[in-house]
């Protein structure tokens, strides 16, 4: 079945480009290599604008025209198309993981994301939150991804990689857009934005809603599920025999991934000044629910503010560009419904006659400043300095519970536990920090280039950390540029990490250490003719001091290797046709086993063609094939199908005065993909992915 599904995806992408080559020899409008916005440089990899090929990092770039041209509705999809990349799912809420090279934990903490620049981490997991809901893509300039460490130049959690969202200006939008999205699953979409003068500011508005049911793919069993059998037969000591008993698991039963967002922003720029301001909201079903029994019925709300104020100057002064940043984040992750369970009614045996209850809630700030200047003064260097602060804190902590750390029912019920260290999950906590960093580009002869740079971050609760990074670029001739590139990263321990408390699963230990990885790289760009780019990369890392629970406290305990390489190229094969691939390996080992690390594709197959066969009309495809994935060290569950997918876009732009329309369909043979959950989370089932689904959307811009 899978072989017949590869087969037919490998035909229709075969078909498509064949056709294209075809007839659009003879059609020469449209010019489909030009209408994809500035790939060739990036600014991600030095802070710096610079071209792809020669920057100091594994770099990949994202335009909006990429965007619109794969009919993506997501950034999880459009993060599917960067090689050595992976989007997976946690059970929990349905969230999004991230897995760059193998690199693949449950709570996703060593990616770094950034919009504009500026991180979106959450100190209470350290990562973008148990509650991040994705983020759409309307207002989206353009996306740059690090392949590997970036903690010289953005600090912690630049670990396995760095991914920037870089949003509209009103240069970007010019003018009025809005737009409207239904399809599968119940979906709706529709947002505005505008771009123009304010006055004397260049302004940006943009505004959007959307609902939907989400997917219903069938869990088949839940980690009560597992408990039924325990109590039915005793087999599980020392859970006890209950004669009798009545299995009160909801499996089999769909995974819940509702979800209703909005999400709102403005930015305002004048002269050297830019202002940002974003709202995010949203209400999240439970995914497979809280502690991996399902739970259909509660909705989870999750709100994220942000404002900062940028100045960037070139020509400050002689020899001298500057900018600097000024910020403040507030992430408001409230209590659940009380009728959120982690166990229905009747867990326990029968201990909890409406459910076992223990629903945390949290709310935190961040508040940063830095600056940093370029000094190009020095012949055949550009050097690159800067320091800055931040505090992290969550001001406020609470929960509702109705049982203590020993899983014993609490005497007076249903509680809420807000300010009680006898029975709250975490108390509110507070940490600084203060780094330093300084780069070194030098053209020290012709052709070649070294980029050295260093980072000291202070921790007020842990110390101090240091990371380095080295990269020697040669522009071997005309058409090929060798990298050699080694870089250090850091993951700082999160606060659940840290200060946990009353968890009856895993309690916090406030003497971690980061997570450390050392990674070596080359990478080779080779352009044969004008219209063929291709790139080649392998690398090496060695991940220390990794935070796993040991058994029920947080350790630093682990140490993971992992190797591979990185294939990807960009065919233009006529003035209508494009065809995009990347072929990724990676094999990472866990040190203490020896054995694979898990729940990471070894391999990874993404294709794409985009297809103008006629004036205003482009028809793409995409394929995606994963394959060869393991469970973790321990975990004797069959190993994971490999999947295929395929994804089409038909699309019409320019039509009846400035409308533009598209049909989508993804997982056009309804391929039965599937995604492996951890093993901490007692799910014996493994996590469907969305089946076949057709998406249907209009936009204007006046």
């Amino acid at each position: 079945m899978m072989e017949a599904l590869k087969h037919r995806a490998l035909c229709a992408f075969l078909a498509l480009a064949w056709s294209g080559v075809a007839i659009a020899q003879d059609n020469e409008e449209g010019d489909l290599a030009l209408a994809y916005g500035d790939k060739a440089m990036v600014s991600i990899a030095t802070g710096g604008q610079q071209p792809i090929t020669r920057a100091p990092a594994v770099a990949s770039v994202i335009t909006s025209r990429d965007i619109a041209a794969m009919g993506a509705t997501d950034l999880d999809q459009v993060l599917e198309s960067v090689p050595g990349l992976h989007v997976s799912m946690s059970s929990m809420f349905a969230n999004s993981l991230y897995s760059f090279r193998g690199v693949n934990t449950k709570f996703n903490p060593q990616v770094l994301m950034l919009v504009n620049g500026i991180p979106i981490i959450e100190a209470y997991t350290g990562s973008r939150g148990l509650r991040w809901s994705g983020m759409p893509l309307e207002n989206v300039a353009r996306i740059e991804v690090i392949r590997g460490p970036g903690s010289a130049l953005y600090g912690a959690d630049a670990f396995s990689g760095v991914i920037n969202v870089i949003t509209k200006t009103a240069a970007d939008i010019n003018g009025t857009e809005y737009g409207l999205r239904v399809g599968s699953f119940n979906s709706r979409d529709a947002w505005i934005q505008h771009g123009g003068k304010l006055g004397a500011l260049d302004a940006a508005f943009y505004f959007r809603v959307d609902d939907t049911d989400g997917q219903k793919g069938i869990i088949q069993q839940d980690a009560q599920s597992a408990l039924d059998t325990c109590f039915s037969t005793g087999s599980c000591p020392p859970l006890p025999l209950i004669p009798g008993y009545t299995p009160v698991s909801r499996a089999p039963g769909p995974i819940d991934a509702e979800r209703k967002t909005l999400d709102a922003r403005a930015d305002l720029s004048y002269e050297a000044w830019r202002f940002r301001a974003a709202y995010q909201q949203g209400e999240l079903g439970m995914g497979t629910g809280l502690a991996g029994s399902l739970d259909h019925n509660a909705r989870s709300p999750v709100s994220r503010f942000s404002l900062d104020m940028n100045y960037a100057q070139t020509n400050w002064a002689q020899n001298w560009d500057v900018s600097g940043v000024i910020g403040y984040y507030d992430i408001k992750n409230n209590i659940a419904e009380p009728n959120t369970v982690l166990f229905p009614a009747g867990a326990m045996g029968g201990a909890f006659p409406n459910g076992m209850i223990g629903n945390p809630g949290y709310s935190e700030q961040h508040t940063h400043a830095s600056a940093s200047a370029f000094y190009t003064g020095f012949k055949q260097h550009k050097v690159r300095i800067g320091a800055g602060l931040r505090e992290d804190d969550i001001y406020k902590t609470s929960e509702i519970k109705n049982f203590d750390a020993t899983l014993a029912p609490l005497p007076g019920g249903l509680t809420v536990a807000t300010g009680n260290p006898a029975l709250i999950a975490m108390l509110p906590h507070k940490r600084d920090v203060a780094f330093l960093f300084a780069q070194d580009e030098w053209n020290f002869v012709k052709d070649w280039t070294l980029t050295a740079g260093i980072r000291q971050d202070h921790y007020s609760d842990f110390g101090d950390t240091t990371n380095p990074r080295l990269a020697l670029v040669w522009d071997a001739a005309y058409n090929v540029v060798v990298k050699a590139m080694h870089g250090e990263a850091f993951r700082a321990p999160s606060f659940q990490e840290l200060y946990a408390i009353n968890n009856p699963v895993v309690f916090g230990n406030a003497k971690l250490k980061p997570e450390t990885m050392k990674t070596d790289e080359l990478a080779f760009a080779w352009q044969p003719v004008d219209k063929l780019q291709t790139t080649l990369n392998f690398f090496h890392y060695r991940m220390s001091n990794i935070i796993r629970p040991n058994p029920r406290q947080y350790q630093n305990t682990g140490d993971q290797t992992g190797r591979g390489m990185e294939l990807e190229a960009t065919l233009d094969a006529t003035n209508n046709l494009r065809l995009t691939g990347n072929y990724s390996l990676q094999h990472s080992v866990d040190a203490a086993t020896g054995k694979d690390a898990g729940m990471a594709p070894h391999k990874r197959l993404f294709a794409r063609a985009d297809w103008r066969f006629m004036p205003q009309w482009q028809f793409g495809t995409t394929i995606n094939h994963v394959a060869e994935r393991m469970r973790e060290p321990g975990d004797t569950r069959a190993q994971i199908p490999d999947y295929t997918t395929v994804d089409m876009t038909l699309r019409r732009e320019k039509f009846a005065g400035n409308w533009d329309a598209r049909a989508m369909v993804t997982n056009l043979f309804n391929a039965d993909a599937r995604e492996p959950t951890f093993q901490s989370t007692g799910i014996p089932s493994d996590l469907p992915l969305p089946r076949r689904a057709f998406y249907v959307q209009i936009q204007h811009k006046i």
